[in-house]
């Protein structure tokens, strides 16, 4: 697909999904989303060895400054209002189901539903100086992406409150310790760390990874019982060949070498 608000950079298999509205500071409009949910449905596929996805924005100032506001200015009914936030849910809920590891590498502002794309990702690495806020309510509105389900599964209900309705703004060294982010790092260096860990995970089982990512994510979905995905995800891994050459490889006190079977 060619690709208007957003850039793809494969780097030996660990791709790069730039935000690129650096004008309206990365803010996220309907066609964006869209983009996002084409690459992480059908464009992926044609990554040859895919070894995870880093997403950031383009430039320094913003990861993804919130939702791009003068599109909801059009939005006339509750049914249209519901429809828009649905599509950003279903786009959002690939991301965190994504059988590969996905980072946000945030520099700047990260706000809004661009807080919500973090917060999708399975991890989120924020430069020193990364700023996360959700600032909805000075709208009349809150968050419609799934952030008030993801953030109080991260900082807890009370702290989720506090932020969702007061509008603070989080920076990078208190997202770390709220659990926000997996790690601060100097600006510039978000998408490095993030790559240095997307390459770790490589070195392990894919298909444990997969089963890892089902299995993490069932422990909040209400439709789930995340207990019983790890029973099965474990009895599934036990038949693979890769359980095996783990297994081979830790008893003959070698490297495995796995491949995804």
């Amino acid at each position: 697909m060619d690709y208007k608000n957003i850039l793809i950079e494969n780097n030996d298999g660990v791709v790069t999904l730039i935000v690129n509205r650096p004008h309206a500071l990365n803010a996220l409009n309907m066609e964006t989303i869209s983009e996002i949910g084409v690459f992480f449905t059908e464009d992926y596929k044609t990554i040859q060895n895919l070894k995870g996805v880093i997403i950031t924005g383009a430039g320094e100032k913003a990861f993804v400054a919130g939702a791009d506001i003068k599109e909801f200015l059009g939005i006339e009914s509750p049914e249209a209002g519901s429809a828009l936030a649905r599509n950003g849910h279903d786009v959002f809920n690939i991301i965190e189901k994504f059988h590969k590891p996905t980072i946000a590498a945030v520099q700047g502002f990260c706000l809004g539903g661009g807080f919500e794309l973090a917060l999708a990702c399975h991890m989120r690495i924020a430069g020193e100086k990364a700023k996360f806020s959700f600032p909805e309510v000075n709208l009349g509105l809150l968050p419609g992406f799934n952030g008030s389900q993801r953030l109080p599964m991260l900082v807890g209900k009370a702290k989720a409150f506090e932020l969702l309705m007061t509008t603070d703004m989080i920076k990078a060294e208190e997202a770390v310790k709220l659990g926000l982010a997996n790690h601060v790092v100097p600006q510039g260096e978000e998408i490095s760390k993030a790559t240095e860990i997307i390459e770790k995970i490589a070195t392990k089982a894919p298909l444990a990874i997969a089963e890892i990512i089902k299995t993490v994510n069932a422990y909040q979905d209400k439709n789930s019982d995340g207990t019983e995905q790890e029973i099965a995800s474990f009895g599934q891994l036990m038949t693979t060949k890769d359980f095996e050459e783990g297994t081979s490889a830790f008893i003959e006190k070698r490297k495995a070498e796995f491949t995804g079977e």
